[in-house]
């Protein structure tokens, strides 16, 4: 079996690590010299309890909405911490939140996830994003006697495709925040990049079966329509945008040769860098579906969005500036935002927050460059020692962040002007959250 040519990834990271961001600068004073220093203490200070936690985790991965041991062992360390912890929720079991702050002035929230992967376990890095939410909430928790405000830790299950955070969403998790921020392991540090927006289907074809050999002339097949819309979908690839991505694969074809099948059935997802584009790839997509059924005679049923989908990540400018210049405190420099094409990239269910109010989810080194999240290989960077630094100073960044928005107001206010001027057209996909699927785009 031939191997595919690695020199267009080796190409595209060669120029990324060459374009380095320059030093991090806000307007922005955020908090006194004195609560930041002390923020960065009492990450030290916790350091090897995070790090347990993020082992922990790792050594025991648990997939979506079954993750009752990894939140068990989040409770237990907060509460060690004199942290209350209440569990379930929004209609998820695995959820939770805890609180820290007098209730009343600005409140930000900071996002844990902590599901993994079937078969590959912490290839995405949750268990690390689980533990540096801790410590930025820990770390940020004393300091708010001092900037005034609250911090709200949410435990957020189900990110790989269960779009756990949309679920509470709809159900309020995040009304009462007026930011949110998490950071994500990867192979490059950077304050902003692109996340995709996604969405699913299910697709079935109906058709007549017949004698494959005796009276094929009385069947309607519809594997072919199925196959034949596959074709046109691999045709309309030539012509989307160079980020946008169509996935279909088939999942019933019939059962034996000599009849022609009844029934095909696919999964489909599309991916698009804005809600709008979401939108139109959608159309373009079921269009070429409905085509297929035209050309065979057969019947199809497009039911989409059976799991909620995922928006394109908009993340808060002046948020994220204000995280490169704390990042930059624990030694690191960041790569360019912008300095990856938007193509390589993922989905993540923050997206769907960042529609809602302001949000981050800047990218964390943990892994060289070369290694992509959802491998076995990525799964060995999330423990060790890169894992613990990512840890360290992902949760310094983090809650440097938190008390920056809570101690200044103008930082807030200029956070707040932005959300205000953003519109990815995504109300198309909020406008009804409670909708079944449907045909209907």
């Amino acid at each position: 079996m031939s191997t595919a040519s690695q020199a267009y990834l080796t190409g595209v990271i060669t120029t990324a690590l060459r374009r380095v961001a320059p030093p991090g600068a806000t307007q922005h004073a955020g908090a006194p010299d004195a609560v930041r220093a002390a923020v960065t203490s009492r990450v030290e200070a916790v350091l090897d309890e995070l790090v347990d936690l993020a082992d922990a985790l790792h050594s025991r991965p648990e997939t979506a909405f079954e993750e009752t041991a990894s939140v068990a062992a989040v409770t237990e360390l907060l509460a060690r911490h004199g942290v209350e912890t209440a569990v379930g929720g929004w209609g998820l079991p695995t959820a939770f939140r805890a609180h820290a702050g007098a209730g009343s002035g600005p409140r930000i929230g900071i996002v844990a996830e902590y599901d993994a992967l079937p078969g590959i376990g912490h290839a995405c890095g949750h268990n690390l994003i689980c533990a540096i939410a801790v410590g930025a909430f820990l770390a940020a928790g004393p300091a708010l006697d001092e900037v005034g405000g609250d911090v709200v830790l949410l435990g957020t299950p189900g990110e790989e495709g269960r779009a756990g955070k949309e679920l509470m969403a709809r159900q309020g998790a995040f009304d009462d925040l007026d930011a949110v921020v998490m950071a994500h392991p990867a192979g490059f540090d950077m304050a902003r990049h692109t996340w995709l927006g996604a969405r699913s289907a299910l697709v079935r074809y109906d058709g007549v079966a017949a004698h494959a050999a005796a009276t094929p002339f009385l069947g309607r097949n519809a594997l072919d329509a199925l196959v034949l819309a596959y074709q046109g979908i691999g045709l309309l690839r030539q012509q989307i945008l160079p980020e946008d991505r169509v996935h279909l694969i088939i999942t019933e074809g019939g059962t034996i040769p000599g009849v022609i099948p009844a029934v095909a059935a696919g999964r489909l997802g599309v991916r698009s860098s804005s809600a709008t584009g979401l939108r139109e790839l959608s159309e373009r997509v079921e269009a070429v579906l409905t085509s297929a059924a035209t050309a065979t005679g057969t019947q199809v049923t497009v039911d989409w969005d059976e799991r909620p989908p995922y928006l394109p990540m908009q993340d808060s400018v002046p948020l994220s500036d204000r995280y490169a210049v704390n990042l930059e405190t624990t030694g690191r420099r960041l790569t360019q935002s912008g300095a990856l094409p938007a193509g390589l990239s993922a989905s993540t269910d923050l997206g769907n927050v960042s529609a809602r109010l302001p949000a981050i989810q800047p990218l964390l080194k943990v892994s060289p460059p070369h290694v992509a999240v959802h491998t076995p290989e990525f799964a060995q960077f999330a423990t060790g020692p890169t894992a613990v630094a990512a840890v360290r100073d992902g949760a310094v960044a983090l809650a440097l962040t938190m008390v920056d928005f809570l101690a200044d107001e103008t930082l807030r206010q200029d956070v707040a002007e932005a959300f205000s001027r953003q519109d990815d057209g995504a109300g198309w996909l909020l406008a009804d959250p409670d909708r079944t699927a449907s045909t209907a785009l």
